[in-house]
């Protein structure tokens, strides 16, 4: 008996982490700002023109302190600050729609969209 209940913890624990994983979908998503006024918004290295919709871990690398990087769009809106230099993982839940990605100081110049479609 003593045995067995290791195991079932160890199986416990194996299913709750699939059960995490399969949620959050791997796509390959990242956002950055640069020094030189450029902003992207890619999935899997390329320009994110049409994401499906479901929860996603976001890389946003914001590589300049005079820019942030905001995602706006239905249900989510977060940004970094301006003074921020690094990277945050952002857990996000897209539903159809369009997306707005920008710099806030520099909306006119610095911002791109994609749609979220089922």
């Amino acid at each position: 008996m003593r045995t067995t209940l290791p195991i079932t913890i160890a199986l416990a624990v194996v299913a709750v982490s699939l059960t995490s994983s399969a949620q959050a979908k791997d796509s390959g998503l990242k956002g950055e700002v640069y020094p030189n006024f450029k902003i992207e918004f890619e999935k899997d290295g390329k320009d994110a023109k049409t994401v499906k919709a479901g929860t996603y871990s976001i890389k946003i690398e914001d590589k300049s302190k005079i820019h942030n990087f905001r995602l706006r769009g239905p249900g989510v809106n977060r940004a970094t600050t301006v003074p921020f230099v690094g990277e945050r993982t952002w857990r996000i839940t897209l539903k159809p729609g369009t997306y707005t990605y920008l710099c806030d100081p520099h909306r006119s110049n610095m911002r791109g969209t994609f749609k979220v479609v089922a």
